[in-house]
């Protein structure tokens, strides 16, 4: 007789897909640190800097056009405006050349992060995941097939809020371009279908407020939007 739930199983969370259905999300990976302006910017040096890698939850993403309510325990609450690679087909150790063939698709999303939590973990020598990964920290538009798009390496992306850019850059500027972060992030876990990585921000993140209003936009990827609640 096969095993039975003591409580009711949690729901898959999902992200829309342009052109219909919806993209299960297994894990959210996040690199840090990816945009040389960026890395300058948060005190750091791009010349010294490795591929590294943190998480969030699956159930923190945020469908477009809902709002995100501001988090609990911060005072100094940031946007992240990144390009998001949804994996499609999983590996271990996948070459660069071949990393594009693992994507099912792109979106906008935003890593929300809880910059007062996350300067005093690293004061103190410990873990930032709370000021990363909770509840509601990444919201994301829809996800468009790579069939659709192709694998933009370049492009425009930004991040207006209430109308005012504070984030302009180009994918372009990233350090490590997609296939690169695939190769490197396989090499120490198993992709699998349904993944989401976080790619990294351009320079400009800065801290926003209840009642502020986030549109974020990559060429040819396309757009999101939530208000701050």
């Amino acid at each position: 007789m096969p095993d039975t739930f003591v409580i009711a199983p949690p729901a898959v969370p999902r992200v829309p897909v342009q052109g219909g259905g919806a993209f299960p999300v297994r894990r959210i990976f996040c690199v840090g640190r990816n945009y040389a302006a960026h890395v300058r910017e948060m005190g750091g040096d791009p010349k010294a800097e490795l591929p590294f890698f943190f998480t969030k939850p699956a159930d923190a993403i945020v469908i477009n056009g809902a709002a995100t309510p501001y988090p609990p325990a911060t005072a100094d609450f940031h946007h992240e405006m990144e390009l998001v690679v949804a994996i499609g087909t999983g590996g271990t150790d996948i070459d660069e050349a071949t990393a594009p063939s693992h994507i099912f698709g792109y979106a906008a999303g935003l890593d929300m992060t809880r910059r007062d939590l996350q300067a005093d973990a690293r004061k103190a020598g410990r873990p930032w995941d709370m000021a990363k990964g909770f509840d509601h920290s990444a919201p994301i538009g829809e996800i468009v097939p790579a069939a659709r798009i192709g694998h933009p390496a370049a492009g425009r992306i930004t991040l207006r809020v209430n109308g005012t850019v504070r984030q302009d850059a180009d994918l372009a500027d990233m350090i490590w371009p997609v296939p690169a972060i695939i190769a490197a992030l396989s090499r120490l876990v198993t992709l699998a279908p349904g993944d989401l990585i976080f790619t990294g921000t351009p320079e400009g993140v800065s801290a926003v407020v209840r009642g502020d209003r986030l549109e974020g936009e990559i060429a040819v990827v396309g757009s999101l939007h939530t208000l701050l609640v």
